[in-house]
């Protein structure tokens, strides 16, 4: 009996235990849920004043007058700035750091002007240049010539009986010599430009120059007679040619392209096999608007992003300098040019900058010179085509 009593005894503290427990355990539920409902009332009316706050920003910026947007919003740009003190004030009574910001030029030009955004950028026509250097073979020298071997005769064998006498004979050798020539420019550049320009002026000035000796250096490749400088394989009385069979234009009677194929077909087997066509764009045009007999364009444009064109399945190069087609012109030419032309740079384009010859003038000059040479070395390799019947 007095085991059962210790029991109940015990049972009745333990219930005791889990009602004291229980009840703290929903007190802290409680106090956690009113806590969270608080940080969430607390939370709820910040993001309504933060909405508000930005509705109203936005409202701001959008009544703003445009003269006063720059590229910070919240910021006049000092040309601005300056140019709105000059319609308060006028350019006498402006300060003096705001009226460096306008952009000013004579009466009769208009006066002072709104500001405008300035680009470091020097807008170029462009500057055509015959691409002769990508077909033919190019080198380099220490000399002021370089003389190349060539072969002018073969060795000729001949059917001999048992105890015929045989006949000597040998090959024959000449030489063809490439003479490197100079070109040379300058320009006059004032210090104030160099000073004040908002681009490099100097680099300008270098690449306008090396585009000029690209132009210049390219049209001797084509056509130039050797006299100062370069022979042109145009020139070159070595190469020869092929009629198109029309007094007028590149095509025959027909309107085909017999003449094209009559030519790539006189070179022999080994330059054809590398032989590449070279024209201006004004023939090009032509060109591919020619047909075979089926009615079918001979061209056939690129079907490879950087793989060129082809015409009667040969690459075609687009050379400025070219001739355009008319009675008795030769304008357009086949072959292989990386055994037909040779270049040579004796010195590449320098620059020498002169800041004294000309400073009582307020100037810069600047003297460029470039040493080249190139000439045909093998005239068998590339043909011409004649416009004539």
């Amino acid at each position: 009996m007095q085991n059962m009593n210790n029991v109940l005894e015990i049972k009745a503290e333990d219930d005791a235990v889990d009602s004291i427990v229980t009840k703290a355990l929903d007190e802290l539920k409680k106090s956690v849920d009113d806590r969270l409902k608080a940080v969430e009332t607390k939370a709820a009316a910040n993001d309504n004043t933060k909405l508000v706050d930005r509705v109203a920003a936005v409202e701001t910026k959008l009544n703003r007058p445009a003269i006063l947007k720059g590229d910070n919003d919240n910021e006049i740009t000092p040309e601005r700035k300056a140019f709105k003190s000059f319609l308060k004030y006028g350019a006498e009574r402006m300060p003096e750091g705001e009226a460096k910001s306008l952009m000013v030029s004579d009466d009769t030009r208009g006066g002072y002007l709104a500001p405008a955004e300035f680009q470091a950028e020097v807008i170029k026509n462009i500057v055509q240049i015959s691409p002769v250097r990508q077909a033919a073979r190019v080198g380099s020298t220490a000399s002021g010539s370089v003389i190349l071997p060539r072969r002018t005769g073969t060795p000729t064998a001949v059917w001999v009986g048992e105890t015929e006498t045989r006949t000597g004979t040998e090959s024959a050798y000449g030489q063809t010599e490439i003479t490197v020539w100079e070109s040379a420019a300058y320009v006059d550049v004032s210090l104030q430009l160099l000073e004040d320009a908002a681009v490099d002026v100097e680099s300008e000035v270098a690449m306008d120059l090396a585009e000029e000796f690209a132009r210049l250096e390219g049209v001797a490749f084509v056509s130039g007679d050797g006299f100062k400088k370069p022979t042109g394989f145009m020139t070159d009385t070595g190469v020869g040619f092929t009629v198109s069979g029309s007094a007028s234009v590149i095509a025959d009677a027909d309107g085909t392209a017999d003449g094209l194929i009559n030519l790539m077909y006189a070179l022999k087997p080994a330059y054809r096999a590398n032989g590449v066509w070279m024209a201006n764009g004004t023939t090009i045009a032509a060109l591919r608007r020619l047909k075979d007999t089926q009615k079918a364009y001979i061209w056939q444009p690129s079907i490879q992003a950087g793989e060129p064109a082809t015409l009667l399945s040969r690459p075609i190069i687009e050379a400025p300098d070219m001739p355009d087609i008319a009675a008795g012109t030769y304008p357009i030419v086949f072959g292989d040019f990386n055994k037909a032309y040779r270049i040579y740079d004796r010195v590449g384009m320098s620059i020498l900058r002169d800041p004294y010859s000309l400073a009582t003038t307020g100037k810069v000059r600047f003297h460029a010179r470039r040493r080249v040479g190139g000439g045909t070395t093998q005239s068998e390799a590339i043909r011409k085509l004649k416009v004539s019947a």
